[in-house]
């Protein structure tokens, strides 16, 4: 089984659309699936995948126990079943150890092709571990600036917290690193080959193996909400950061242009690849699904030799898709226009929209400069 962790570093960026669209279009390959929704604090992937409000989730088998089979319930979607979530159960977005061992045990023992975890936004301890029960987690981002350093401040946790549980307890590793937890600044400040290089001196086991999970993690990333092709540029960023600071090559999954049918596709209770197939988003989850399916399985502690170039060339077919994705856009409108279902007066309001929406991005970018210029001070360029 392959699972599939979907998360963000910041919220609104289109996690949850990806999570259950791509549940449907495995299923529909043939592919037994299964779509659990993680976002404990704010459950509602059921929304997004056009199911009734669940009786029975995530939250009250962690609370109340029982069989876990229990809350894995069928859809209307052939191969494909859904583990809801619970947000109106408090303590759930900080699990303790116990469940989180429970949790995970009872993951791994589904009898599925691949299951797609849904996790909350943010770096809690326990959106990492899931994050961290593939090497392939999907990490979503958007265009804007905050959403590319969330995206990669994720990514940076996410590598802290894998080199944390690479070192056996007690060792000379692990005693290194727990000291320099207690200083958050100095922390902060150190970058993974400088670390891995003071590790091999006092613990070269431990460094080994940190390596060996290191080359074995490959994320993925899907960039949304693009308006333009060079919008798909700005996950350059996060590459040069992971690669530089974090010793991580990341892999361009996909690209998903903005499309106002999907919020009719929610009002509808459809997933977008149901209510409108043949749309320029649906297409692009159609094509992630498509990259997922060709991938090999892989997991920490096995051996990974990754191809020459694969990273590049992921980042290469990102942007031809970007371009033939809008190109495409552009020329529905046209036709829209010349057939009449949509006036010109639609189109300028249309414009106008967008054009407020920029200014309340550069009015966001403006008020968060002072947190940007803070987070290029701890190895994130801008």
């Amino acid at each position: 089984m392959q699972i599939i962790p979907v998360a963000s570093g910041k919220g609104g960026v289109g996690k949850s659309l990806l999570s259950a669209n791509l549940a449907v279009a495995l299923s529909q390959a043939g592919k037994r699936v299964v779509l659990a929704d993680l976002d404990l604090g704010a459950s509602n992937l059921h929304l997004v995948l056009g199911q009734p409000s669940p009786k029975n989730g995530l939250g009250t088998w962690l609370m109340e126990g029982g069989n876990f089979s229990d809350v894995i319930a069928p859809t209307e979607y052939e191969n494909l079943k859904f583990i809801a979530g619970d947000s109106e159960i408090p303590g759930l977005t900080a699990l303790k150890a116990p469940q989180r061992t429970r949790l995970v045990k009872n993951f791994k023992a589904i009898d599925a092709d691949y299951l797609i975890i849904d996790l909350g936004a943010g770096t809690h301890q326990i959106i990492l571990d899931l994050f961290l029960l593939s090497p392939q987690g999907i990490v979503v981002s958007a265009p804007a600036t905050t959403a590319i350093l969330n995206g990669y401040l994720f990514l940076k946790n996410t590598v802290f917290r894998l080199l944390n549980s690479s070192f056996r307890p007690g060792s000379a590793a692990a005693k290194w690193f727990s000291s320099l937890k207690k200083d958050s600044s100095q922390l902060q400040q150190l970058y993974i080959p400088k670390m891995l290089a003071e590790i091999a001196a006092i613990d070269p086991k431990s460094a080994a193996a940190f390596e060996k999970n290191l080359r074995i993690f490959r994320p993925r990333l899907v960039m949304n909400m693009l308006e333009d092709p060079k919008d798909a540029d700005r996950a350059l960023r996060i590459r040069r950061s992971c690669k530089e600071y974090l010793n991580v090559e990341i892999e361009h999954l996909g690209v998903m242009y903005r499309d106002s049918l999907e919020d009719k596709a929610l009002a509808s209770r459809l997933p977008i690849v149901v209510y409108k197939p043949q749309s320029i988003l649906s297409q692009a989850i159609y094509r992630i699904a498509e990259k997922i399916l060709a991938s090999d399985t892989l997991e920490f502690g096995g051996e990974f030799e990754p191809p020459a170039d694969s990273a590049n060339n992921s980042f290469e077919i990102m942007s031809e898709e970007a371009s033939e994705d809008y190109e495409a856009k552009m020329a529905g409108i046209q036709d829209l226009l010349g057939s009449g279902a949509l006036s010109t007066g639609e189109l300028i309001e249309t414009i106008k929209t967008q054009a407020y929406e920029l200014t309340q991005l550069k009015k966001e970018n403006t008020l968060l400069k002072s947190k940007l210029v803070k987070a290029a001070g701890l190895g994130f360029k801008i």
